[in-house]
Order: structure tokens, then C-alpha cells, then sequence
């Protein structure tokens, strides 16, 4: 290749007129400390990562469709963390469909479509590996969260089937309705372990660590011990064991 001539080296300068190399220079001016041009470039690429990662085109937003943050199924809460200390996935999720303007027209009760609905956006973020919580469901559908709380609480129960939500896959909040489900699908219904956390959504380890808790629980029981010896025992709070008791009772009752 025959060498360029100078009057086009001259425009060579252009090609480094990037967003990655002003973030890199950024990086460098306000942290000096941080490292060399290597270190800088690679903080500016990390940062277009997670840039590019919470942009969605036009193109990819349909109409009736809306953009939002869920926690990742992978970054489950720990003492003390944060949601801003928590892995974030963007979602593209279905807030209004033909289906549910048919339903509108067909008359279905408001409950019932929003009980569909809040349905659809949770498994929606659970198949793009991400949970919405309850006070993620209650400002998209603007209700408050207690309403979309029942409602989906409901729809558990008459189903006997788990919503992957926040609430239950990383057991965040009281989380009686999937303890219910998971132990009447193993004792009840006679499930095996590894097909009871297929079907809620839960780690193996998750199950079996819940029905080893009813497990202790109701042997406590069985013992005549009250429930504040139990909690004492098993060094949990009353308010576990009480759930757990409810389960017992209904679990009697079906077997």
C-alpha cells in the first residue's frame, strides 16, 4: 500500500473523536489516581456496557409497550444491600395488548384484567431473567401496592400457582402464599422436590429449605411446644412460625 500523504494524515485525528475516548479522557482528568490509558479505556468500555445495555431503539419498542428497570433473578437481597447495589435488567414489557383491549370491551371486571395482566408482566421479566416487585406492579398499573399484592395473592392461592415475583423468588416480604404452595405441592399433592421448584420457580435448595422449616415447625408442634418455644428452638421469629402453623392446619385438613 503506497504510504498516505500528509493531507490525509491530516484528518487521521477525526477517527479518535469518540464517546469512549472523551468518557476515557473524563475518567483520567477527574481520577488521576485510577491508572494509566488502559485502566481509562477500560473503565469508558464498562461504562458504555451498561449504557448501551439500559438503551432500547425505537425500533425495539412496540406500541403499547414500556421500558423498565427489574432486579436480576441472579442478585438475590442480602442484609443491608440496596436496589442500587443490585444488578438491574432492563425489560421490554406488554402494558397494554389487543387481548386486553378486548377484554375491556367485552366488559371483564377491572379486577380480573388487572389480575391478567400483573400475571403477564411478571412472567414477562422472569423469562428476561429479572423480577418486578409489588411496588414495581403497582405504579406501571397504578393501583396501590396493596390492591396488586392481593389481587396476585389471590390468584395464587385459587391457582396454586407462583407468580415469579420479587416477593416470592427472592422471598422478600411475607411470602406465606409460596411456602403454602410449595408444601401442598410435596405433601399434598406427593411432588417430588426437584418437580415442586420447577414448577414455583425456586432453586432446589430454596424448597428443600422450606420444607425443612415446616418440617421443624410442625414436629415442634407435635411436641406440645407453644409457638414462642418453637421460635425459641429454632431461633426464627414468631411470625415465621405462625405462618408456617397456618400451613400445618391447612395441610391437615387436605391430607
Amino acid at each position: 500500500m503506497a504510504p498516505q500523504p500528509d493531507s490525509i494524515k491530516r484528518f487521521k485525528p477525526l477517527m479518535d473523536k469518540t464517546l469512549k475516548n472523551a468518557l476515557a479522557h473524563r475518567i483520567g482528568k477527574e481520577f488521576p489516581r485510577i491508572g494509566g490509558p488502559r485502566m481509562q479505556q477500560t473503565c469508558a468500555e464498562l461504562i458504555l456496557e451498561v449504557i448501551n445495555a439500559h438503551l432500547r431503539p425505537h425500533k425495539y419498542i412496540k406500541h403499547g409497550q414500556i421500558l423498565w428497570m427489574g432486579i436480576s433473578v441472579n442478585d438475590p437481597p442480602s442484609r443491608g444491600k440496596k436496589t442500587a447495589d443490585t444488578d438491574m435488567v432492563p425489560l421490554v414489557l406488554d402494558i397494554s395488548t389487543a387481548e386486553d383491549v378486548q377484554a375491556r370491551l367485552e366488559c371483564i371486571s377491572p379486577m380480573i384484567r388487572l389480575e391478567k395482566k400483573a400475571v403477564r408482566l411478571c412472567h414477562q421479566a422472569f423469562k428476561q431473567k429479572a423480577l418486578l416487585s409489588n411496588c414495581d406492579l403497582a405504579e406501571i398499573l397504578h393501583v396501590s401496592h396493596s390492591y396488586v399484592s392481593n389481587v396476585v395473592c389471590e390468584y395464587e392461592r385459587r391457582t396454586g400457582k407462583v407468580v415469579p415475583r420479587r416477593a416470592t423468588i427472592h422471598d422478600v416480604g411475607s411470602g406465606l402464599t409460596h411456602k403454602r404452595i410449595i408444601c401442598r405441592k410435596r405433601y399434598v399433592e406427593g411432588k417430588s422436590s426437584q418437580e415442586v421448584a420447577r414448577e414455583t420457580y425456586h432453586s432446589l435448595e430454596a424448597v428443600d429449605r422450606y420444607l425443612a422449616q415446616y418440617d421443624r415447625v410442625r414436629h415442634c408442634r407435635l411436641q406440645g411446644l407453644s409457638p414462642e418455644q418453637t421460635a425459641y428452638t429454632l431461633n426464627c421469629s414468631i411470625s415465621l412460625v405462625h405462618e408456617y402453623l397456618r400451613i400445618d392446619q391447612e395441610m391437615e385438613t387436605k391430607k
